[in-house]
């Protein structure tokens, strides 16, 4: 089969509708295979790449993928590769993911290109792969689709953004099986970046009738986490949810008028996680639909709700969200000593992903999930392999106590 790839138009949203529904049925948990406002947004931003693949003998709908992009940030996340199921096999998926890869980067407005794919087979990892998306690590649990799913973090860059980043000279320790995976999987090395000592903290034990020991060395083929209980604490922190989109993206707005104070490129938070007495802010792109939540930035300074972290999660899960993710720089020791103290568990690395001036900084994904997670029917292949033997690690020095962790 022969196709014309070329830019979306509004006349093909009901066409673009029912290709998702072709493809994820019910279960497709983004707006831009479902509602045709946000659909119709994005085909007339200017600042985003949308494009379709039709076939040149019938001119029937194949396939759809879009960038998204922060211009601001100068950086870019293609979401939304969809083939429709007849079509598939041809290399398809490939031609469109180089197609809207090289359209966003011709711009010269970005330097980095994120995107996350299912693990329910191992194709889509092999499609961007074969496209210059390097492998960064797994978020387990991160999406509800066809039940609750693992993804794959991959980046592309532009020429010359990863030989600027700024050297990290130490993390915390659990990150450094993370920062080994990514030398295994990318070749980007960490030179000189040391391990800081584990915190004097008791370990998160997971709860009695557990799924037995996790080993730090060795990756079960099948391998199932249960879900953890929260850390021990002397008091709970009541925490308010506010719902209002409108309203919490123009508080957001006000506390934050720099985009350089609350860095978190292409999510817009939509609901706020304070304390009654106000003594904090925390805000979040929630997402019931995925079951999901990232979060954004924190009032009036970072580490101000570092002790409400337990009780964040708590409100969270009751708000929808099984699965909480933040994005953390690699050097904000402080920072990442006090989410992986509340149970978050690095998950995935995002070398130079913050240009300042003319060099970028590293970035980590840390999440928490609420839910057991169940490896035994992710597909992972040998690019992703390094990042789950690492999480396995992360999550055992975290959860487990020492003398339960085979060495």
């Amino acid at each position: 089969m022969t196709a014309l790839i070329r830019p979306a138009t509004p006349q093909d949203i009901a066409e673009l509708r029912q290709l998702y529904f072709e493809v994820y049925g019910h279960g497709y948990p983004v707006a831009l295979g479902s509602d045709p406002t946000e659909m119709r947004r994005l085909i007339t931003d200017p600042h985003s790449h949308w494009l379709t693949a039709r076939r040149t003998d019938t001119g029937e709908l194949a396939g759809s993928v879009v960038v998204q992009t922060d211009p601001g940030n100068r950086v870019g996340k293609l979401v939304g590769l969809a083939v429709h199921p007849h079509h598939r096999q041809g290399g398809l998926a490939g031609r469109l993911t180089g197609a809207v890869t090289a359209d966003a980067f011709a711009t010269g407005a970005l330097d980095s290109i994120h995107t996350t794919v299912r693990m329910v087979t191992q194709a889509p990892q092999r499609v961007v792969a074969r496209n210059g998306y390097r492998p960064l690590g797994l978020l387990p649990n991160a999406a509800d689709v066809s039940g609750c799913e693992t993804l794959a973090l991959f980046a592309c860059y532009a020429e010359g953004v990863l030989e600027r980043r700024e050297p990290v000279t130490d993390v915390p320790q659990a990150l450094m099986p993370l920062l080994g995976a990514a030398e295994e999987a990318t070749g980007i090395r960490y030179p000189g970046t040391l391990a800081l000592p584990f915190l004097d903290q008791e370990p998160l034990l997971p709860p009695p009738g557990g799924s037995g020991v996790v080993t730090a060395t060795a990756t079960p083929p099948g391998t199932l986490l249960t879900a953890p209980a929260t850390a021990p604490v002397t008091t709970r922190t009541p925490i308010e949810v506010i719902t209002a989109p409108g309203f919490v993206r123009r508080r957001f707005r006000d506390l934050f008028p720099d985009p350089a104070g609350a860095y978190s490129p292409l999510r817009t938070p939509n609901t706020l996680l304070t304390s009654p007495d106000g003594e904090f802010e925390i805000y979040a792109a929630l997402d019931p639909a995925a079951a999901s939540c990232a979060l954004v930035a924190v009032h009036p300074y970072p580490s101000a709700a570092n002790r409400a972290l337990d009780s964040l999660m708590a409100a969270l899960t009751r708000a929808g969200a099984d699965y909480v993710e933040t994005l953390v720089p690699l050097s904000d020791t402080a920072a990442l000593h006090a989410f992986l103290s509340s149970g978050f568990v690095p998950s995935a690395g995002y070398p130079a992903m913050r240009r300042v001036g003319d060099r970028f900084h590293d970035y980590v994904v840390l999440s928490r999930t609420n839910r057991q997670i169940d490896f035994r029917t992710t597909a992972v292949s040998p690019l992703v392999q390094p990042y789950l033997s690492a999480y396995l690690t992360a999550w055992a020095s975290i959860y487990l106590p020492p003398h339960e962790v085979v060495r």
